[in-house]
């Protein structure tokens, strides 16, 4: 019997590689058994790059399987998981829905499809942008106050290891879960982690 051709694909992204994209395929699996739709017919793309740029290898990769007319439907946990950058996000959302491309937002509940469902991206888009300047602006003077504290060192490929010792150490000084996330270039999920080894 003739496999099923996956014509949905799941993508899911994430910042760095030790972030986990555990929640984001379990809300998109549980959004696929709620619609019926069997896994035979999903295909999954994961990254682990930035945001900010679209050149990353599996979103090329669900790139050239949309543009060959293998996928119909793309599947997002959140819009921002596309891309961080309103004028990239747009014009990839523009792309899709000239292929007749229908698109699902799992976590902000969308379907968008259509001119109505390009301007309600746009505008989320346009907001995850906002929110992601300000991170950056909270990070740089989170790392500028650390500085001045002299309990800022910076992030050091191959430092992982020691990172749940240096948070603990910077706990001890009286730092706050997110300065020491600054300090360290890290998450505040992260940093519980970190605090949580023995």
């Amino acid at each position: 019997m003739k496999a099923k051709t996956k014509t949905i694909a799941a993508y899911t992204r994430v910042s760095t590689h030790d972030q986990t994209t555990k929640a984001q395929h379990a809300e998109i699996q549980k959004w696929l058994k709620a619609n019926g739709i069997p896994a035979s017919q999903v295909e999954w793309y994961e990254d682990r790059e930035t945001g900010t740029r679209l050149r990353r290898p599996q979103f090329d990769r669900l790139q050239q399987d949309i543009f060959a007319g293998r996928i119909k439907t793309v599947i997002l946990w959140k819009l921002d998981r596309l891309s961080r950058s309103l004028r990239d996000g747009v014009n990839a959302l523009a792309d899709w829905a000239e292929k007749g491309l229908k698109i699902v937002v799992v976590t902000q509940q969308l379907e968008l499809n259509g001119i109505i469902g390009r301007t309600i991206a746009a505008l989320l888009l346009g907001l995850a942008e906002i929110e992601h300047s300000y991170i950056k602006e909270r990070q740089r003077a989170g790392i500028e106050q650390a500085k001045e504290r002299g309990v800022y060192t910076g992030r050091r490929k191959g430092s992982v290891v020691s990172s749940p010792e240096r948070a603990k150490n910077l706990k001890k000084k009286g730092l706050q879960i997110s300065e020491i996330g600054k300090a360290l270039g890290v998450s505040d999920a992260t940093v519980f982690r970190y605090l949580r080894m023995t």
